[in-house]
């Protein structure tokens, strides 16, 4: 028995250096779409160590707590309700895992497929969508089984999420396939640009989510319920999300015309 927790532990620390080093490219490289020009060289550059590196965090946080759920020892002695323990480090750690995979392979996905959104509708897609909604059905009702209502704050936010992106993936008026993209009135960008754009600003919410109420947690176990720990992720991202929705929309908008002149 004791060989199998030191194996454990061993391997659970090596999942947690893993998760680090990856959880760090993710998190830096994260602002640099944000800060470049979109679509430049630069921008799809960050963009993708973004991606690659929240895609290997997200896989390495569901092995984590898995661990977390059926490993043979406690591994957060500060949180001494183990049911508690299970929902914070288990559950919600998979659910954010999951959910942060789900944002990387949508919003990647909605700029590949942008000319036959019908691809999206796929079992090998759908069945990411699912993945997220039940993890996060489950992680929403374990809150509120030990009374944690963050747990469900988030777990009803990436739900919402998914339910906006099936919007998008089902609704009518697909152009046929190979057929150009359609041009959007009044200079607008194309809506899978939104779509990509809030799913990768989802992404990292998550993902900076699971950062400071799980891992940096580990540093300052006295806030480990701390709202403003778990709550400054999500509204950094949604103001994101709303400022450059608002300048794209103003970017948009015809010019004024100037002064006609006066017919001869």
């Amino acid at each position: 028995m004791r060989c199998v927790m030191l194996a454990g532990m061993t391997l659970f620390h090596a999942l947690v250096v893993l998760h680090v080093a990856t959880g760090a490219v993710g998190l830096a490289a994260f602002w640099g779409p944000i800060v470049t020009r979109k679509g430049a060289a630069r921008h799809r550059q960050w963009g993708r160590a973004a991606c690659y590196g929240f895609l290997g965090a997200g896989m390495l946080a569901i092995a984590m707590a898995m661990l977390s759920l059926f490993g043979p020892e406690h591994r957060h002695p500060e949180v001494t309700d183990r049911a508690l323990y299970d929902g914070l480090f288990g559950w919600m750690m998979l659910y954010l895992g999951t959910l942060t995979i789900g944002f990387v392979d949508y919003g990647l996905a909605v700029v590949r497929h942008s000319r036959e959104r019908t691809v999206l509708r796929r079992p090998r897609y759908q069945a990411v969508i699912a993945a997220v909604v039940l993890s996060g059905a489950w992680c929403g009702w374990y809150g509120w089984q030990v009374g944690h209502p963050l747990m469900m704050l988030v777990a009803f936010i990436g739900i919402a999420a998914m339910l906006i992106q099936q919007r998008y993936i089902w609704r009518a008026g697909d152009p046929p396939r190979g057929s150009p993209a359609p041009k959007q009135r009044s200079g607008r960008a194309p809506d899978y640009i939104g779509e990509h754009f809030r799913a990768l600003i989802g992404m990292g919410i998550s993902a900076y989510t699971a950062f400071l109420s799980v891992g940096l947690i580990r540093m300052v176990p006295e806030h480990v319920f701390n709202p403003a720990i778990w709550a400054g992720p999500s509204v950094i991202g949604v103001g994101l999300i709303l400022y450059f929705t608002i300048k794209g929309k103003k970017a948009a908008m015809p010019p004024l015309s100037g002064a006609r002149p006066h017919p001869q």
